[in-house]
């Protein structure tokens, strides 16, 4: 069911690192192996014992579930491509990608309060932010699951595929990210991400720094002198 254990967790995180550090990889597509589960969250025989031991020594508070659930730890876009059970931290995974594309047969849920936990992977901040708050509380004080059909009724997933297409469908989305300027799809994010949690005003002010540090880049000017060509950008990703 593709849980993850402290292993697994820490190579994900190393993963995710390593994305950051190359210039080549501009976009990430996380998926789940065999097809029955995306993740199914934190190994509950060996990743909760940790984690709970972490808490008794007071160490837990900056974990991040397979190093992708604290704020702005990845600055490039991440496509979650979702076939099967996408469940607590499973969820929270998916919820921490910027786009969420998901198979008719898979069920989306919350169910750490069954287990005397909450959804302390960002769940109970992720989701009343992607998804109305009614809805969230539902899904995070009942754990019951939802059905793909459901989550994207209310936001939660960005569109449903057939099974077969779900890895197509995510390469021609990624690939679309991946054509565009990498400065501006990077800074875009951070402008989202940040201006969420703060004041319209000081959201307006982070895009407007962002926006200037873009006009002095190398692919700002190469934008201007492609659009004015009339040919396609050739961006290298690089400020000036």
């Amino acid at each position: 069911m593709n849980a993850l254990d402290v292993k697994h967790d820490q190579a994900l995180a190393r993963v995710w690192r390593e994305v950051e550090a190359d210039p080549l990889i501009r976009v990430s597509i996380l998926t789940g192996a065999g097809g029955r589960a995306f993740c199914s969250g934190g190994d509950l025989k060996t990743y909760m014992p940790w984690r709970r031991q972490l808490a008794q020594e007071g160490n837990e508070s900056t974990i991040s579930f397979g190093g992708m659930t604290l704020p702005h730890e990845i600055t490039k876009p991440v496509i979650a491509a979702i076939q099967g059970y996408c469940i607590a931290g499973g969820l929270e995974l998916a919820m921490a990608c910027d786009i969420r594309l998901s198979t008719a047969d898979s069920k989306f849920g919350l169910a750490e309060v069954r287990w005397g936990v909450l959804p302390g992977g960002g769940g109970t901040q992720r989701l009343p932010r992607l998804v109305p708050v009614g809805y969230a509380l539902e899904m995070i004080l009942t754990g019951e699951s939802i059905t793909a059909q459901r989550a994207e009724q209310i936001g939660l997933v960005n569109r449903i595929v057939e099974a077969g297409d779900l890895l197509d469908t995510a390469f021609k989305v990624a690939q679309r990210y991946a054509e565009n300027g990498p400065l501006a799809v990077q800074a875009a994010k951070k402008a989202v991400q940040q201006g969420l949690s703060a004041a319209l005003q000081d959201g307006l002010t982070l895009e407007a720094a962002l926006q200037r540090q873009l006009l002095q880049s190398e692919d700002a000017q190469e934008g201007l002198k492609a659009f004015a060509e009339r040919r396609s950008p050739v961006f290298k990703g690089v400020a000036s």
